[in-house]
């Protein structure tokens, strides 16, 4: 995943947003024609490597069905060594978004599983600008990036998670809703990127999405709805 506060974008080629300026404080890495390279990729197909992909199973019971247990994705990428790290469990792993480096990219995705009014449909989390002033400035490109690596992170949670699809291959089919967090109302949005296995090989920017209000669970206890309320909160 390319980097989400310093990557440079030239306005020309940014079909968001014409008037992008560039930050003074950016780091402008020249182009080469090593695919890991963060600009370089930025243009490029973006390229899921299972080589690349760390899972870790923390307090899981792997056969159980996300209707049944909480199941939660947390995902970050480092842009030193390319490696994506993926935790499976049921909370969001906090212990993974420490450290200066990840407060101040701000690129993890996490999602989770849900059952509301007795369809399954995975709920995935972005935060895009807010939190401090370099993520505000490059709102646009974030915004940008995060949709353009979106089908690499679907097949990361895919892959890593087999088993669970394996187990149950009616998840394939579930629906995939994308929670784009932002203090600019331009990013600020919930969109709806249909099956999981569409999402997954989506060609990237190449896709048209349903956007659209995110299903609501009912507002009594019932048994057609499981993690009633989300447990993920981005402000």
């Amino acid at each position: 995943m390319a980097t989400l506060t310093t990557a440079f974008v030239p306005s020309k080629l940014n079909p968001l947003h014409s008037g992008y300026q560039v930050s003074p404080f950016a780091h402008i890495t020249p182009l080469r024609k090593k695919i890991n390279q963060p600009v370089a990729r930025l243009f490029g197909p973006a390229i899921f490597e299972v080589s690349k992909l760390e899972v870790l199973f923390l307090g899981m019971d792997q056969k159980k069905h996300p209707a049944d247990l909480p199941r939660t994705y947390t995902l970050t990428h480092s842009d030193i060594t390319s490696k994506i790290t993926l935790s499976i469990s049921q909370t969001i792993n906090n212990s993974q978004l420490q450290g200066w480096y990840n407060k101040l990219q701000r690129d993890e995705v996490v999602a989770h599983w849900r059952k509301i009014k007795g369809k399954m449909s995975l709920h995935v989390h972005l935060h895009v600008s807010g939190g401090h002033f370099l993520l505000d400035m490059c709102a646009s490109i974030r915004y940008f990036i995060f949709r353009k690596e979106l089908p690499v992170v679907l097949n990361a949670f895919s892959h890593g998670d087999k088993n669970l699809f394996k187990d149950y291959p009616e998840l394939h089919d579930a629906l995939v809703w994308v929670y784009f967090h932002s203090n600019i109302s331009e990013f600020n949005k919930v969109e709806c990127w249909g099956p999981l296995k569409d999402a997954c090989a989506f060609p990237s920017g190449s896709h048209e999405v349903v956007i659209d209000g995110a299903p609501q669970s009912c507002q009594e206890n019932c048994e057609c709805c499981f993690i009633p309320m989300s447990s993920i909160t981005w402000s």
